[in-house]
């Protein structure tokens, strides 16, 4: 057992940690007070090739795999987490679906500009009432004879999304959205619901991205409620089975935990940083607060927690490059990096006393988007229940 990264995976971390380090945290402070999307810097992560990454070469992909993309989301999470998840929500949620489990002729049309950053696609799943119950779907789709008389069919789509990442930027090109495309009744009377998957290009007519929402943290994030009304898209737009919508969510959801694991180990260890530098320079009494043994534990122990939230995405993402069951062990990253992030967050605000609540320090900003770590693709209390299922609780 080696956890020690090839010379390819360290050649990609040292990348990554200088374009995080040069271009990426020089402007995070301004984005996240305009709550402006970072255009520029998401250019040049495309331009990098970091939105192919886990992507063949034939899709416009770099040919590497979702470990390669995690080591990137950690060390951009360390000093901006919406640019992060912007990776993170482009790739995990925009693209990978449409690599899973899409037709040949959708990857085609589709993932070259995904992978190259030039696009960006989301993942249509919450609603008001179907967050942690996506089952709860009220969206719906029915197929009817298309309208320009040239025949065929068309999903007609008509329901409303919430909290949707990178759906309302100018290069937001498709929304995959789940929807009811049908019902069928259980042997005890009740319904059960077939949800469906299916494309939806963002300039379609009847699509809006309604006006983004003005959240704690993640401020320079993309993030929208849509509205769908009468939405028209080919019958080919259909993605994967007719009826496997949700559990190829539930897929994407597993690896995509992974990925945020990775993403909340770098916020914690971007904490950890943050606070070892300032301890060396920040005087109190005579002395360099670092000096100080209640400092010196504060900071280990949130040491101990980036080292050991590494350690559990390493181990979740390792065995699901091997073909083997790893949702447990995802669940288990995800809760354990978030808790991590979290914690972090608060002692190193702490350290960092009234400059730890000032929104210019990455403290701050870590302090009002780590939170979300511990609610979005799955909240904590999710993740304990699968881990308990898991055990045969």
């Amino acid at each position: 057992m080696n956890f020690e990264l090839s010379e390819e995976y360290q050649d990609l971390v040292d990348t990554v940690r200088e374009f995080a380090d040069e271009v990426v945290a020089p402007v995070s402070a301004k984005h996240d007070a305009e709550h402006s999307f970072p255009y520029e810097v998401v250019k040049q992560m495309g331009d990098m090739g970091l939105f192919g990454l886990p992507f063949p070469e034939e899709y416009g992909g770099m040919g590497g795999d979702y470990f390669a993309l995690c080591l990137a989301l950690e060390q951009l999470a360390r000093v901006d987490q919406s640019v992060a998840i912007t990776l993170e929500a482009g790739v995990s949620l925009g693209a990978m679906p449409v690599y899973r489990f899409g037709t040949e002729e959708q990857k085609q049309q589709w993932l070259p500009s995904l992978a190259s950053g030039a696009a960006l696609g989301g993942f249509g799943l919450t609603e008001s009432e179907a967050g942690s119950d996506a089952s709860g779907t009220k969206t719906t789709a029915r197929l009817e004879e298309s309208a320009d008389g040239q025949g065929g069919s068309e999903w007609v789509i008509n329901g409303t999304k919430e909290f949707i990442t990178n759906s309302g930027t100018d290069i937001t090109s498709l929304v995959t959205v789940t929807a009811v495309t049908g019902t069928s009744e259980r042997p005890d009377g009740t319904v059960k619901k077939e949800i469906s998957t299916i494309l939806v290009p963002s300039d379609t007519p009847g699509f809006t991205a309604e006006k983004a929402y003005n959240k704690v943290g993640w401020n320079a994030s993309d993030t929208h409620p849509l509205t769908l009304k009468d939405v028209r898209v080919p019958e080919a737009n259909l993605l994967g089975t007719r009826g496997r919508g949700y559990a190829n969510f539930l897929q994407i959801l597993d690896e995509g935990r992974i990925a945020i694991a990775a993403l909340a180990t770098g916020a914690a260890q971007g904490c950890v940083e943050q606070s070892i530098r300032y301890a060396g320079e920040r005087m109190a009494f005579g002395s360099t607060i670092g000096a100080y043994q209640s400092i010196q534990f504060k900071i280990a122990r949130m040491q101990v927690r980036a080292h050991t939230a590494r350690l559990a995405y390493y181990d979740a993402a390792a065995r699901m490059l091997a073909g083997k069951p790893f949702k447990t062990q995802a669940s288990i990253a995800k809760l354990v990096a978030g808790e991590a992030a979290m914690d972090n967050a608060r002692d190193a605000t702490q350290i960092f006393g009234g400059y730890g609540f000032i929104n210019e320090f990455v403290v701050s900003r870590h302090y009002r988007d780590s939170k979300i770590l511990e609610i979005g693709e799955g909240t904590t209390e999710v993740q304990l229940m699968l881990i308990a299922r898991e055990l045969g609780l």
